[in-house]
């Protein structure tokens, strides 16, 4: 019987495009679809049930780890339509799932949106290149897109590190080994040690959560080897001193030194819906390492990059706050999306005030001075009667999409 549920779930959850599934006691199964959580017309899970949908899909070793830890993760495929990485957990001593869709279809630079710099990277005999941002922000596609690439393109040997495999990669012109954490090697800085002697060209590392993980990377880089890791950092500068940050004061004046002279780039991503049409649009802030951030990096001047971002539109860097301005220009985002994603809010609401598409609207406080002071202040919509014509379509038109986008979700 919960064979049965559980593919009906799962089924549920591909048909309608969902990018999570989650399973939770006193709670009926719920997708995430297009960000928003969207419970399904089913009974509510009793403790039983979440334990039996669990050890269907569940293998011994994690159901073991389960038991004594209170959390496993793992990945499965769901016959041909999709693979799923999930997450048991224990919570008031009750089993509760989260399974994450990964599409079995690779999606192609274009789709993705990525820098045209992407495929030079993926040219690159040696250095780092960094896809970082929050959870869930589609770091391990751009990852696995690029890795595609170069197994479509060039004749490499290529060793992933990942917990747990997501994408399958079948050999093509590349020969492509996928090691899993826990599975076929302990841990990411032990297979990092061991693939410098498998005779790799390209190595992915699926995170790089400790120091013994960020060292062996950097050091592989520096042995003539092309690595691609990620991190949860939230830009550029941020991503380069959380490297440096997690070095001992005493070596971080030569980790710069490392670090400057093989990172390759900073990809740095958020997931945004979109209101021109259904699915998720990346927002990203890339910077590439150009001998000018070389040398800030050296002299341990991050807090200088983002200009440099701003002048290297010729390589393709871009702000994370431009590069949501242009999709919210362009009625990819909405308003409040491309506010509340940004890096600097604040920065982002003065420059639609400024474009004409919101009005600062002030609320009277109780002491009647709220207003005066800004602390009132609040974003009143678009412009009306001011707005050319044209904008006002456009507006009317993403009014529209978002509409039709929640009526869509809530079927």
């Amino acid at each position: 019987m919960a064979m049965i549920q559980i593919d009906r779930l799962l089924e549920t959850c591909v048909r309608r495009g969902a990018s999570d599934l989650h399973l939770v006691v006193g709670k009926a199964p719920t997708l995430r679809l297009h960000t928003h959580l969207r419970e399904l017309q089913t009974k509510v899970l009793e403790p039983e049930e979440t334990i039996g949908l669990m050890k269907s899909i569940t293998p011994e070793r994690i159901q073991q780890e389960f038991e004594e830890q209170g959390s496993g993760d793992f990945g499965f495929a769901y016959g041909e339509m999709a693979r799923f990485r999930v997450s048991v957990f224990k919570q008031k001593g009750c089993c509760s799932l989260v399974l994450r869709k990964i599409p079995n279809k690779l999606l192609t630079f274009e789709q993705i949106g990525l820098p045209k710099m992407a495929e030079q990277i993926c040219r690159r005999p040696r250095g780092i290149f960094l896809v970082t941002g929050p959870t869930g922000s589609g770091k391990t596609t751009t990852l696995a897109s690029m890795i595609n690439f170069i197994n479509e393109n060039y004749d490499k040997h290529i060793i992933t590190m990942e917990d747990p495999i997501e994408y399958y990669h079948q050999h093509k012109k590349s020969i492509v080994v996928q090691r899993e954490i826990g599975v076929d090697v302990p841990n990411f800085s032990e297979g990092l040690r061991r693939a410098l002697r498998q005779d790799p060209d390209v190595m992915l590392v699926g995170e790089m959560r400790d120091l013994a993980t960020i060292q062996s990377a950097i050091t592989a880089a520096e042995t003539g080897h092309l690595v691609f890791g990620t991190l949860h950092t939230s830009g550029a500068a941020s991503t380069i001193n959380r490297i440096i940050d997690a070095f001992p004061t005493d070596q971080q004046e030569q980790v710069r030194v490392q670090l400057a002279n093989n990172l390759i780039a900073v990809l740095s991503q958020v997931l945004c819906p979109r209101i021109d049409t259904e699915g998720m649009l990346a927002g990203y802030e890339f910077m590439y390492c150009t001998p000018a951030i070389q040398n800030l990096i050296r002299e341990n001047k991050s807090y200088r990059i983002d200009s440099d971002i701003q002048t290297g539109k010729r390589y393709g860097m871009e702000l994370l706050d431009d590069n949501l301005w242009r999709h919210y220009k362009a009625g990819k985002i909405d308003r409040d999306e491309a506010i509340d994603k940004s890096k600097n809010p604040g920065a982002m609401v003065d420059r639609m005030e400024r474009g004409g598409d919101i009005v600062m609207e002030e609320e009277e406080g109780e002491e009647g001075d709220e207003g005066a002071t800004g602390q009132g202040a609040k974003p009143k919509g678009p412009t009306p009667p001011g707005q050319p014509q044209s904008d006002k379509e456009k507006q009317a038109q993403i009014e529209a999409n978002r509409a039709r986008m929640q009526a869509a979700a809530k079927k």
